[in-house]
C-alpha cells in the first residue's frame, strides 16, 4: 500500500475493466437476491402452522388461531420485544419468552405424567423414575400431531396441563410483575373487539399472550413433519425438552471457517493482482493544497448546518438513554432510588428510544451530507433548494417527536387498537408505528428528490451510466427503496415471516444499503478533493460493493438459524455471513490509505478531523462488524449465545463504530466547509474522537464481552433459559462487570458532549453563501470520464 505515483492509465483501459466489473456486480446481485427471495418463499411455505383450532383429547377447543395472533399483537403492542425476546429475537433485560414458556410447559408435562404413573411430583421421584418420565415427555412433545387437512392440532392430556401451567405462570407475571424490570399490571385484562387485521383479537389479553408464548414453545420442541429436527432447529437448548445442538450447526460452522480461509486467499490475490484499491491522484510530495476560503458554498448547503446540530443533540440524548439502560441492569425498577423515572421510562420504552434515536441521528447525518454534496455534483444550486431543505428539516422534526410520543402512548396501552398505526409497532429496531413509517418513507423520498435535482446536471453530463455520479445516485435510491419492506409486516403476519422482513430492514437496509452508500460517498469525496483518481475509485467501488452485497445479502441468513426458518438457512447463513468479514477486512486497508492522506496532507490539511473518524470506521468495520460478528454468527456459537450479551457487543461495535462514526465523519466534513475557517477547532474534535473510541472499546472489552462469555457458559452448562433469568444478572461478578462499565460510558459521553458543542456552536458561525441559485460552481466536474 502507501502512496504510488500519479495514475497515468488511459481512459479506455479502465473503462473496459469497469464494464466487466459492472457485469460481475449485476450478476452477483441477481444471484444473491434470487437466493434470498427463493429462501423467503421457502420460509413462507415452511412456517410452523398456526392451527385454526388446538384441541384437548376430549375435543374441546383450548386455543384458537385468533388467540395466537392476538397474543402476538399484545406482545407487540406493549413493546415487549424491547424488554425480552421471542425465539431469541429482541432485547436482553427480560427473559426469552420462548425458552421460559418451554421450561414451564415441559415441567408441567413432567409433573402430569409423574403424578399419573408414580403418584408424586416429578422432582420427588428417584433418578431412574425421572429418567423414564423425561424420555416419555420428550417423545410426547416432539411428535407432530398437526393435521393440515383440517388445520387442527390435537394435544395430549399432559400437553393441555402444560398449557394450563403456562397460562397460570403468565397470569401471575403480567399481574404482579416479574420481580425484575416488568411493571405490575402492564397488560390490562380488557376484552377488546376483534379487528380485520387482528391488532388485538377478542378476549383476555393475558390469556392471548400466554397462548402465543405456548405456541412458540410448541414449535420449538415439535419436529417438523417428515423431519428429525424441530421448527426452530432444536433451539432453545433445553435437554428436558429434547433440544440439543444439531449436526448441521456443528458441520456448517466448520465449513464456514474453511471457506472463509479459502476465499480470503482468492480475494486478496485478485485485489493485489489487479490493483483494486484507490490510486492517489498526486505524486510524492505534491499533495494538493486546499483553501477553504475559496471553497464555494450555497444557500442550501448553509441551511444543512442545522441538520448536523440536531444530529449532535439527538446523539447525546440517545447516549443518555443508553446510560440509563445500562443502569437498569443493576437497578431494574428505579434510577438510584428515583422510581418516577422508571415509571415514565421503563426499560422497554427506553430501549426503543435508544434504538430509534440512533437510527434517526445517523440517518439524518447521512441525509444532510447528501444535501450538502448535491450542488457540488451538479455544479450549481437548483432554484428553491434552500426552501425545500427547510421543509424536509421540519418534517424530520415532526417525525422524531411525533413517533416518540406515539411509542410512549402505545406501549402504555393508551392508544387502544390504534397502537400499530400511531404507537409502538412492536418490532425491535423498527418500532415506528405505520403512520410514522410512511412519513419516514415520504421524507426519504423528498430527500431523494432534492438530491436528484441537485445532481441532475451531473447525471446528464456523465455518459457512463455506471460512472461515479450514477453510482452515487443508485445508492441514494436504495436508501428509501429498501425501507419500504417494513410495510410488509402487519400484526397478523406470521412471526417467522415478519422476522424475515424485519431483517431486510436491519441487515439489508442498515448494514447493507447504508454501507454501500457510505463507501460510494467516501469514494466520491476523495475524488472531489483531488486525492484519488476517478477511474481507480470506480473500479475499487465496484469491487467493494460486489463483495459487500455478494456476501451480505445471503449473509442475512444467520438471523434465521433458530427463528422457525428451515434448516437450510444454517448452511447459507453460516457460509455467507463468514464471508462478510472479507470486505470489512479490505476496508481497513482503505482506512490505512486515509491515514496516509492525513499524513501527506501536512499541518494545513483542513480535513484531518474527517479522516480521523473515517479511520475509526475502518477499524471498527473489522473489529466490531467483522470479528465480533463472526464470533456470534457461527451456528454452534449462536445456538448457545443467541440473544445474549455477546450480541450487543457486536451491535455496539458495528452500529456505533461503523455507522455512527461514519455519520460523524460526514458531519465534520460538511460543517468544515460551511463554518467560518477561523472559528474551527480540530483539537476539540480530535479529543472527542479519541474519547468515543476509547469509551466504545472499554464498554465492549471490560463489560459486554466478559458478561457475554459468562452468559454463554451458563447456557451451555445449565440450559439457555437459565442464562436469561434475573438470577444470572444478579450474580456479583455480573453486577460488578456491568457496574464498572460506567467508566468507559462516562468517557464516551464526554466525547459526545464535545462533538455536540462543536455542532451547536457551528450554526452560529456559518459562512455566507458565495454563489446564488443557478450560478455555476467552480468545482471539479466528476462527469468527465478521464482521470
Amino acid at each position: 500500500m502507501g502512496v504510488r505515483k500519479l495514475d497515468t492509465d488511459s481512459a479506455s483501459k479502465p473503462t473496459s475493466k469497469n464494464a466487466l466489473m459492472k457485469s460481475i456486480l449485476v450478476f452477483t446481485l441477481l444471484i444473491s437476491f434470487t437466493v434470498l427471495l427463493v429462501g423467503g418463499y421457502g420460509i413462507f411455505k415452511g412456517n410452523a402452522p398456526r392451527p385454526t383450532e388446538i384441541t384437548s383429547p376430549s375435543g374441546d377447543v383450548v386455543i384458537t388461531k385468533a388467540s395466537i395472533m392476538g397474543g402476538q399483537a399484545v406482545f407487540q403492542k406493549y413493546g415487549l420485544m424491547d424488554y425480552g425476546t421471542v425465539l431469541g429475537h429482541g432485547s436482553y433485560m427480560g427473559p426469552d419468552y420462548t425458552a421460559q414458556a418451554l421450561k414451564v410447559y415441559t415441567e408441567g408435562m413432567q409433573d402430569f405424567r409423574a403424578e399419573e404413573k408414580f403418584g408424586a411430583p416429578y422432582k420427588e421421584l428417584s433418578a431412574d423414575e425421572q429418567a423414564a418420565i423425561k424420555d416419555q415427555v420428550i417423545k410426547e412433545m416432539r411428535e407432530n400431531r398437526y393435521d393440515a387437512e383440517s388445520d387442527t392440532l390435537p394435544l395430549t392430556d399432559a400437553q393441555v396441563y402444560g398449557l394450563e401451567q403456562v397460562r397460570a405462570y403468565y397470569q401471575d407475571v403480567f399481574t404482579n410483575g416479574d420481580n425484575w424490570g416488568l411493571k405490575p399490571g402492564l397488560i390490562k385484562e380488557e376484552h377488546m373487539p376483534a379487528t380485520d387485521r387482528a391488532y388485538v383479537a377478542e378476549g383476555d389479553q393475558i390469556t392471548q399472550i400466554s397462548d402465543f408464548f405456548f405456541w412458540t414453545a410448541w414449535l420449538s420442541s415439535t419436529l417438523r413433519q417428515g423431519d428429525e429436527i424441530t421448527y426452530t432447529n432444536n433451539w432453545p437448548y433445553y435437554e428436558d425438552a429434547g433440544n440439543t445442538l444439531g449436526l448441521s450447526a456443528v458441520w456448517w460452522s466448520g465449513v464456514s471457517v474453511t471457506l472463509l480461509i479459502l476465499f480470503i486467499g482468492i480475494i486478496l490475490f485478485v485485489f493485489y493482482r489487479y490493483h483494486l484499491d484507490m490510486h492517489p491522484a498526486y505524486e510524492d510530495g505534491k499533495f494538493p493544497k486546499i483553501d477553504l476560503r475559496k471553497q464555494p458554498v450555497t444557500n442550501s448547503q448553509v441551511k444543512v448546518g442545522k441538520y448536523f446540530a440536531v444530529v449532535a443533540v439527538l446523539f447525546f440524548v440517545q447516549s443518555m438513554f443508553g446510560a440509563l439502560l445500562a443502569h437498569y441492569y443493576i437497578e431494574p425498577d428505579s434510577f438510584f432510588g428515583i422510581t418516577w423515572i422508571h415509571d415514565i421510562l421503563p426499560f422497554s420504552i427506553t430501549k426503543g428510544y435508544h434504538l430509534q434515536l440512533a437510527i434517526f441521528w445517523i440517518a439524518t447525518a447521512w441525509l444532510g451530507m447528501g444535501l450538502y454534496i448535491a450542488p457540488l455534483v451538479g455544479g450549481h444550486e437548483p432554484k428553491k433548494q434552500g426552501l425545500l431543505v427547510d421543509v424536509l428539516f421540519w418534517a424530520l422534526v415532526v417525525l422524531v417527536f411525533g413517533s416518540m410520543i406515539g411509542e410512549w402512548l402505545g406501549a402504555n396501552g393508551k392508544l387502544g387498537n390504534l397502537w400499530f398505526l400511531l404507537g409502538h409497532n412492536g418490532w425491535e429496531y423498527i418500532e415506528l408505528g405505520r403512520i410514522w413509517q410512511l412519513i419516514l418513507i415520504a421524507g426519504m423520498g423528498i430527500w431523494l428528490f432534492l438530491v436528484f435535482r441537485g445532481i441532475k446536471a451531473g447525471l446528464k453530463r456523465e455518459t457512463d451510466k455506471g460512472g461515479l455520479i450514477h453510482l452515487l445516485f443508485y445508492s441514494a435510491i436504495a436508501v428509501p427503496a429498501f425501507y419500504v419492506f417494513a410495510l410488509l409486516i402487519n400484526p397478523d403476519t406470521h412471526f417467522t415471516m415478519a422476522d424475515y422482513w424485519r431483517w431486510w430492514i436491519i441487515h439489508l437496509w442498515v448494514e447493507g444499503i447504508f454501507e454501500v452508500f457510505a463507501v460510494v460517498v467516501i469514494g466520491f469525496l476523495l475524488v472531489q478533493l483531488g486525492l484519488v483518481t476517478k477511474n481507480s475509485t470506480i473500479k475499487a467501488l465496484y469491487f467493494q460493493i460486489t463483495l459487500l452485497l455478494g456476501s451480505g445479502v445471503i449473509g442475512i441468513g444467520h438471523h434465521f438459524y433458530y427463528n422457525g426458518s428451515a434448516e437450510v438457512w444454517i448452511a447459507l447463513g453460516a457460509v455467507f455471513s463468514a464471508l462478510e468479514v472479507i470486505p470489512l477486512t479490505l476496508l481497513i486497508l482503505e482506512a490505512y490509505e486515509h491515514y496516509k492522506i492525513v499524513k501527506d496532507g501536512g499541518i494545513d490539511f483542513p480535513y484531518k478531523s474527517t479522516f480521523w473518524f473515517l479511520i475509526s470506521v475502518g477499524i471498527w468495520n473489522l473489529v466490531g462488524a467483522g470479528v465480533l460478528g463472526f464470533l456470534i454468527n457461527l451456528p454452534a456459537v449462536s445456538y448457545f449465545e443467541h440473544g445474549q450479551f455477546l450480541t450487543p457487543a457486536h451491535g455496539h461495535g458495528s452500529m456505533m463504530g461503523v455507522y455512527g462514526f461514519f455519520a460523524l465523519a460526514v458531519l465534520v466534513f460538511s460543517l468544515r466547509n460551511i463554518v467560518k475557517p477561523e472559528k474551527w477547532d480540530d483539537k476539540i474534535i480530535k479529543i472527542s474522537c479519541w474519547l468515543m473510541n476509547i469509551g466504545l472499546a472499554g464498554m465492549i472489552a471490560i463489560s459486554l464481552l466478559p458478561v457475554g462469555w459468562l452468559q454463554l457458559k451458563e447456557a451451555f452448562l445449565k440450559g439457555y433459559w437459565v442464562s436469561r433469568s434475573p438470577e444470572f444478572l444478579q450474580q456479583d461478578v455480573v453486577v460488578n462487570l456491568i457496574t464498572i462499565r460506567a467508566i468507559p460510558d462516562t468517557i464516551f459521553l464526554i466525547g459526545v458532549l464535545l462533538i455536540m458543542y462543536v455542532a451547536v456552536k457551528a450554526i452560529f458561525n456559518l459562512r455566507k453563501p458565495t454563489h446564488q441559485e443557478g450560478e455555476p460552481l467552480p468545482v471539479k466536474d466528476l462527469a468527465i470520464d478521464e482521470d
